[in-house]
């Protein structure tokens, strides 16, 4: 794992971002290295939804885990899994039960999945550093993304969620985390003051958030660009179009 924790690493350079298709289960995960991405990332909501939970670290943890370890089992790249906030788990269980599922990289996101709250930045860097040394003490090597959710949760006006998204993702990298996320930036000049502001690697979401192109997030400086649940919400329309189609047609929905 600490090679593929490496190369996951290495994949974040600025100008020629990482993408990343979000999978949820072994099966997309398999399309997704059919398709030639290096890389196998996951979508806490895609995840939860096929578990049958909610967003919001609504599903357990364990299953959560067990679903990870399936995913790696399943494909030879590294793994890069939405963690939520680490489910209520502290930083010394966090890393051990993560570890044992064999994926290379994880997000933590800064706000209480289930109430939306901002935690304090200071709070969230510390969590971080925790996950890092818990990391360091036992010799496993990961790939920390670091959500950053001011923009999601409209933490104040434009200005004070630039500034705050500036400021932790500042903490953040100085925690020990490899990159950061803030999630639900769409504007290029916002994007291009993070990438400008914060010393580390930019992770921008793509799809419905989003207007911009791949190369033009890239002509931003973005290290990484993820698709979160898009994907998967985008497939089971289709899935929802077709078997309505033949329920009112009669008809064969292969055939669709």
């Amino acid at each position: 794992m600490n090679d593929q924790a490496a190369t996951l690493r290495t994949l974040h350079v600025a100008g020629d971002p990482l993408v990343l298709p979000n999978a949820w289960d072994a099966a997309s995960a398999r399309l997704v290295t059919s398709a030639g991405f290096p890389v196998v990332a996951t979508s806490s909501a895609a995840t939860a939804g096929i578990l049958g939970y909610d967003d919001g670290e609504a599903a357990p943890v364990e299953e959560v885990l067990a679903a990870t370890e399936r995913i790696v089992r399943a494909v030879s790249l590294p793994v890069t899994v939405d963690f939520e906030r680490g489910y209520r788990l502290a930083p010394a269980e966090l890393v051990e039960r993560f570890a044992a599922t064999g994926a290379a990289g994880l997000n933590l996101e800064d706000s209480n999945p289930p109430s939306g709250e901002m935690i304090d930045a200071a709070e969230q860097a510390d969590f971080l550093a925790a996950v890092r040394a818990a990391a360091v003490s036992g010799g496993v090597d990961l790939v920390i993304n670091a959500r950053t959710d001011s923009f999601l949760r409209r933490a104040g006006s434009p200005e004070a969620q630039l500034a705050a998204t500036l400021d932790r993702g500042t903490r953040y990298l100085a925690a020990g985390a490899d990159c950061v996320y803030p999630i639900a930036v769409a504007d290029p000049d916002v994007i291009r003051a993070l990438v400008e502001g914060i010393p580390g690697p930019i992770n921008v979401g793509y799809g419905p958030l989003g207007k911009l192109s791949l190369a033009e997030l890239a002509a931003l400086g973005v290290a990484k660009v993820s698709f979160g649940p898009g994907l998967q919400r985008h497939l089971y329309s289709k899935f929802g179009s077709a078997l309505f189609a033949a329920v009112a047609s009669d008809e064969n929905p292969f055939a669709l």
